[in-house]
């Protein structure tokens, strides 16, 4: 016994059946070529600088802070902001009444002193006469030795403030140590100065604004590809279209630690011949940590594409597709066939990446994007409805 189906079950099934075809046939003749597929990259050679990127301070290499050791009032000034001073020249004078009658007090409790110690030599000679004449005791002659030796260190007491004294006297006029420019001034005429418990700066001084230094921020990641002497270029915002250079000095051990980050203070030492660069501007940093002159490279875009579990092709036994230490896969667009490359990778830069092992040639594409991925997933199907 035959079993007949309804009719419109027929018509739907044969209807079915032309979408299905038709669908099959236009994905056979729109399907893109791998050409056109994929965007791609091309291996060339070039060049790679690897860098670090910070930012710091321009300092002088040498900067004084010159103070005053006595307390007064700021009766003259000989020096001013930019101005170019040798070492020991006069830079300011306190007012010296105050030291002077203290000198001058000083060295009358000398001359006191130095009277009262011949007073004691007199004494001490008669004492040793009559007692050897047997007319004095042991015990005064003693005396009259102790009264000459208090006499003695009253003397060397009375000449050491008096040293004192005279040398608080020439502190009020306050020399530079060092030549150079002075670079700031924080006194004016008739302020007061104490030095009673901090040393008060009054001036700042530059020795030599040919030399200076970068004092940089290197972030502990960054910091173990510096070393002493890498070429550093760095700008300013005084010259935007100027680039400078410098060598790294010193990589200094001490860490700083804000927010739980941490970063080491890199010295760059700084040619500054003409004069271009001031104390306090800021400076954009590139440390060269590593260069190659024409070598194979690649893209960055090339390392991080990665193919759909579905489309990724079969690599070989001997190319595995996960990254691991031994290197890094890429995938080759070969003959309108994606092939996975196996390479091992040197520096890198912001854009290229170093290609020291592997099958690749210059000229070779890599895929950089799949476009197809990037479509939504409705895009060229039909939609239907069932009658």
């Amino acid at each position: 016994m035959s079993i007949r189906f309804p009719r419109w079950i027929a018509i739907a099934a044969a209807v079915l059946a032309v979408v299905i075809g038709a669908r099959y046939a236009w994905k056979v003749t729109h399907a893109p070529k791998a050409a056109e597929r994929y965007e791609t990259a091309a291996a060339d050679r070039g060049n790679i600088v690897q860098i670090v990127i910070a930012s710091g301070t321009l300092n002088p290499v040498v900067l004084v802070n010159v103070g005053t050791q006595v307390s007064g009032t700021i009766s003259k000034l000989y020096a001013d902001f930019n101005d170019h001073v040798k070492a020991g020249q006069v830079l300011a004078k306190l007012d010296p009444a105050l030291l002077k009658a203290q000198l001058l007090q000083s060295q009358a409790n000398l001359a006191s002193a130095q009277a009262n110690l011949t007073l004691a030599e007199s004494n001490a000679n008669r004492s040793r006469l009559l007692f050897q004449q047997q007319m004095v005791s042991q015990a005064n002659l003693d005396q009259t030795a102790q009264a000459l030796a208090a006499a003695q260190a009253q003397v060397e007491l009375a000449r050491a403030q008096v040293n004192r004294d005279r040398t608080n006297l020439n502190y009020a006029t306050i020399r530079s140590p060092v030549s150079g420019v002075v670079v700031a001034r924080n006194v004016d005429v008739g302020q007061t100065v104490a030095a009673s418990f901090q040393t008060p700066t009054l001036f700042t001084i530059a020795q030599d604004l040919r030399r200076m230094q970068i004092d940089t921020s290197v972030a502990e990641a960054d910091i173990g590809g510096v070393r002493k002497g890498q070429t550093v270029n760095f700008s300013v915002d005084a010259f935007p279209d100027r680039e400078f250079q410098g060598k790294v000095f010193q990589v200094r051990l001490n860490p700083t630690i804000q927010q739980n980050v941490v970063t080491y203070d890199v010295v760059v030492s700084v040619d500054n011949r003409e004069r271009l660069l001031m104390p306090g501007m800021t400076a954009n940093v590139h440390i060269i940590t590593a260069q190659r002159k024409n070598v194979l490279r690649i893209p960055n875009s090339i390392l991080r594409y990665r193919p759909a579990v579905a489309q990724a092709p079969t690599p070989a036994e001997d190319s595995p597709t996960a990254d691991s230490s031994e290197g890094k896969t890429v995938y080759l667009l070969r003959n309108n066939q994606v092939t996975p490359v196996r390479i091992q990778t040197g520096i890198t830069d912001n854009k290229f990446t170093e290609v020291v092992g592997g099958d690749l040639k210059p000229g070779d594409r890599l895929i950089v994007e799949d476009r197809e991925a990037k479509k939504p997933a409705s895009s060229g199907q039909f939609h239907f409805r069932a009658l």
